[in-house]
């Protein structure tokens, strides 16, 4: 057994404090027991996925992600770093994109895809099949798409190293994304 501060005789000397496990509150879903604020939840318990940088923050991110039905959420935007939830529909992609001076990670948690990688457009000679539980490493000046290979919508996270886009984005649609990007010149 561990040691757990919030468990009695600690808390209410008493009361014995029952397990803060319920089917639709995961205790991974709030930094302290007693931090967990209303309006950063749903009706349904879950977690509201909007930008939460720059505080401190600890979320499921697997959950997070599955529940994400945007192409891109950001949910945590930093200084030097910044993680956003993707939702890829069947048969779509990322699109071909490169980062010039920005390092990503991503990691699928549901569905199945194509990754291709190469130091210019015209060729892309890393292919991957990726799936559940799979990295995916970008280095910068590397171009890069994902595509979703699978019969359900490919769920995953990005982590950019620094930012790649403003604080708070969300596009709903892929369509979205490419509107946005080229606003801001991309």
């Amino acid at each position: 057994m561990y040691y757990n501060p919030y468990f009695y005789p600690y808390e209410y000397p008493y009361y014995v404090s029952a397990p803060r496990h319920h089917h639709s509150v995961h205790p991974g879903y709030w930094n302290f027991p007693h931090e967990r604020r209303l309006e950063d939840f749903n009706v349904d318990g879950k977690r509201r996925l909007k930008d939460y940088g720059t505080q401190p923050f600890v979320i499921n991110i697997n959950e997070a992600t599955k529940q994400n039905h945007t192409y891109r959420t950001a949910l945590w935007t930093g200084t030097h770093l910044q993680t956003t939830l993707m939702s890829i529909g069947v048969g779509e992609d990322i699109g071909m994109e490169m980062h010039s001076d920005v390092d990503q990670f991503l990691r699928i948690e549901q569905g199945h895809g194509i990754v291709q990688m190469g130091k210019s457009k015209n060729n892309l000679n890393f292919y991957r099949n990726v799936y559940d539980d799979s990295a995916i490493f970008i280095p910068a000046g590397t171009w890069h798409n994902l595509t979703n290979i699978g019969n359900i919508p490919l769920k995953l996270y990005s982590i950019y190293a620094p930012p790649n886009h403003p604080f708070g984005t969300v596009h709903v649609t892929k369509k979205d994304a490419i509107a946005s990007e080229e606003g801001h010149g991309h």
